[in-house]
């Protein structure tokens, strides 16, 4: 059973695979071709994080896959009432085709595939956000920047940080990450992403000086510097990530065609200004309506490479 918890699980070419079947899918999408690739199938998609695009995409998906989705609250379930993970996984795997959970600790994704009997899709967890970046990369093909670009991610080493980490030390790209002293990556995530690049010749540079990241790159990216859970902790890490944020100065460090990239919700004035946002607005939601193509090319790719269907 393949699941899809984090990138580090996945070989450059299955990454790859799965992106050509995302832009496949799209452009069938694009004509209006709704190939009924997951018919009848059940995604159920178990929420204990709200979202916006994770909600939409994922129900959306598996619909114009052919299939239906059902949205499960920890609220309206008993994992929300104190039953396991495991039980919880053991029920909801025997009664879908699949499973996308978007939580906060990556312990109760991975305990839930361990005794789910389908695929698991990372909806987001505290220390990845794998079909993000599936987004991501989509759009950097789009652009013009899949071939061997430098990427600059600046602000919070967070989860999106560790996928950044994990989809350049895959595919073999150089990524520069800047984040404020004491809200640096995780250093295990990091020794992994080391340890892959040298197999695929990626370079990671990890520092502390944004000014010097985005120095030339062809994809500038940041993320909110608050996130969900983090509220309490907004004023102490506004003043951490004073210089951090991606305004027209700093863009005008990165290559002249440079595109910048934002996973949403965007807030403007402190992680992106409101003109940067503004003037790669086109960009930014392209990568957001990108969220739902990619993620069915992995839902198609982990459905194809189930071995009970084989």
């Amino acid at each position: 059973m393949r699941h899809f918890l984090t990138l580090k699980d996945f070989s450059k070419e299955e990454i790859m695979e799965m992106i050509a079947l995302a832009q496949k899918i799209k452009t069938q999408t694009k004509r209006k071709q709704y190939v009924p690739y997951m018919e009848h199938q059940t995604l159920g998609m178990i929420f204990e994080k709200s979202s916006t695009r994770t909600r939409v995409s994922f129900e959306t998906g598996i619909y114009q896959l052919g299939g239906i989705g059902l949205f499960l609250s920890s609220n309206d379930i008993q994992l929300g009432r104190g039953e396991p993970m495991k039980d919880t996984a053991r029920v909801i795997s025997r009664m879908v085709d699949m499973v996308m959970i978007r939580t906060f600790s990556q312990e109760k994704l991975d305990e839930f595939a361990t005794y789910s009997k389908v695929p698991v899709i990372n909806g987001l967890t505290d220390e990845y956000h794998p079909v993000q970046l599936m987004a991501d990369y989509l759009t950097m093909i789009e652009y013009g920047k899949g071939d061997h670009p430098i990427c600059a991610y600046v602000g919070d080493g967070n989860n999106l940080a560790h996928s950044w980490l994990m989809i350049a030390s895959k595919l073999g790209f150089e990524l520069r990450i800047a984040t404020p002293k004491g809200y640096e990556c995780n250093d295990e995530i990091v020794t992994d992403a080391m340890r892959f690049a040298e197999e695929s010749g990626a370079k990671i540079i990890i520092g502390n000086d944004p000014q010097t990241a985005v120095e030339g790159a062809d994809v500038v990216t940041t993320d909110t510097w608050v996130s969900m859970g983090q509220e309490e902790e907004k004023e102490k890490r506004i003043a951490a990530f004073a210089g951090y944020k991606v305004d027209d100065t700093m863009m005008q460090k990165a290559k002249s065609d440079a595109i910048f990239l934002h996973c949403l919700p965007a807030y403007r004035e402190y992680e992106v200004s409101e003109s940067v946002f503004e003037a790669h607005a086109e960009t930014i939601f392209t990568e957001s309506e990108n969220r739902l193509h990619a993620q069915k090319g992995v839902m198609v790719w982990l459905d194809s490479h189930r071995e009970d269907k084989k």
